[in-house]
């Protein structure tokens, strides 16, 4: 095997050691009134991980989504944005009207499904938005927006199956993890037996596969 790699502009190059991770940690938020969205992303269901003040100019406040990697934090004394500067905090969902429905029976003042014109969402603007999940529920292109009391914006993106390459292994490394993979198959999977229209007596197999599947980035079965 050669030594020399060929980058995708057919210019060679010397080979290089894989990049180390870099794994998204935390996304930062500027709120005007700790204490309220606190209790707003709280109410939500996300976990709240940390509040710890050191006085009365310093204070973070962290949360994470449901099985999300990453995190959101807040507080006093952490950024010199202005309060709900932040437009796009954008979270993967494997049923779009499952998600939108959770958000809207926790209160929360979120749209109605739709799609973009163009195939791709744009954070600027509503102009392009076209009622209802995108056709064929095409991966990547059905959204739901909300925001937070500070006006801070989030997008619901539904995603079954990503585009090869776009994930790394899933792990389940705690109950919760594991309880949420097995939903997410059992989800999958009571979609599978309405298309095919009768009970798979085969399910502990249907889900074992797709649970590996999650694991390796290959597609999902359907």
């Amino acid at each position: 095997m050669s030594s020399v790699q060929v980058s995708s502009d057919g210019t060679d190059q010397e080979p290089r050691e894989a990049a180390p991770d870099m794994k998204l940690e935390v996304v930062v938020l500027a709120v005007s009134d700790v204490d309220r969205a606190k209790d707003f992303y709280v109410s939500l269901g996300w976990r709240l991980d940390a509040d710890f003040a050191t006085g009365e100019d310093f204070r973070v406040v962290q949360v994470t989504p449901p099985g999300s990697p990453a995190s959101v934090i807040f507080g006093t004394g952490i950024t010199s944005a202005a309060p709900g500067s932040a437009d796009g905090l954008q979270l993967t969902v494997g049923d779009i009207d499952a998600a939108r429905g959770e958000l809207a029976a926790r209160g929360a003042d979120v749209s109605e499904v739709f799609h973009d014109a163009g195939g791709v969402f744009h954070h600027a603007g509503t102009e392009a938005r076209v009622a209802g999940p995108a056709p064929d529920r095409a991966d990547y292109g059905s959204f739901a927006s909300f925001s937070d009391p500070d006006g801070n914006g989030g997008v619901l993106q539904e995603i079954r199956n990503r585009l090869p390459g776009r994930v790394t292994a899933a792990t389940y490394e705690t109950v919760g993890a594991l309880e949420e993979a097995l939903t997410r198959a059992a989800t999958a999977h009571g979609k599978h037996e309405e298309r095919t229209g009768e009970a798979d007596a085969e399910w502990p197999r249907w889900y074992a596969q797709y649970m590996l599947n999650e694991q390796t980035g290959e597609a999902l079965p359907q």
